[in-house]
C-alpha cells in the first residue's frame, strides 16, 4: 500500500477511528507515550493521560484560555507532546464527554 493509498483511507474514518489510529501510531514511534486512559475510580473515571491523574477536560480548559501547547508542557514537565497530541484527539473524538467533564467541574 501506498503513502497516498493509505492517507485516501484516513480521510473516510470518522473522528473516533482517527483519535484510535493516532495512538497507534504514537505509540509505535514513542515507547514512552501510554496515551488515553479511563480507571474507575481514579479521576471519577474520567479520561487521563497515560498513568497521569491529569484528566484531558483540564488540559482542554486550559487551551481554551490560550495556553500553548508549550506552555502545557511546560507546566506539566513529565507530558511530552506525544501526550498532548493524544489528548487533543480524544478530546476531538469525544466532545461530548469532554464538555460534560468540563460542565460538572464548573457546577462544583
Amino acid at each position: 500500500m501506498t503513502i497516498q493509498e493509505l492517507e485516501t483511507q484516513v480521510l473516510t474514518l470518522n473522528p473516533v477511528d482517527k483519535a484510535k489510529l493516532i495512538s497507534i501510531l504514537t505509540q509505535t514511534l514513542t515507547n514512552g507515550s501510554l496515551g488515553i486512559k479511563k480507571t474507575p475510580g481514579v479521576c471519577g473515571g474520567d479520561a487521563c493521560v497515560g498513568n497521569t491523574r491529569i484528566q484531558v477536560w483540564v488540559l482542554v480548559g486550559y487551551r481554551r484560555l490560550g495556553c500553548s501547547d508549550a506552555e502545557l508542557l511546560k507546566c506539566y514537565p513529565h507530558l511530552s507532546a506525544v501526550d498532548l497530541v493524544n489528548a487533543w484527539a480524544y478530546a476531538d473524538a469525544y466532545p461530548d464527554e469532554i464538555e460534560a467533564a468540563i460542565a460538572r467541574n464548573e457546577a462544583a
